[in-house]
């Protein structure tokens, strides 16, 4: 299963307080911050909600990929 990284890259100074939470909730907390979770439907529409602030990368998941080279 794919993997999408979430970097932070705009301040939440002046943003709503749900846009706030949703940033949190991504594990995200200073800027350039960045977390490592499954792309699954409930977090990209976490990210649409915030897209304007985070900066949104697909990685390959290290353990699959050890695996299938064993």
């Amino acid at each position: 299963m794919a993997k999408l990284k979430i970097t932070l890259v705009r301040s939440l100074i002046g943003r709503p307080e749900t846009q706030r939470r949703t940033v949190r909730s991504l594990g995200l907390r200073k800027l350039n911050s960045f977390s490592i979770l499954p792309d699954e439907p409930t977090i990209r529409g976490q990210i649409f909600k915030v897209k304007h602030l985070v900066k949104v990368e697909e990685v390959e998941d290290a353990a699959e990929k050890v695996s299938i080279e064993k």
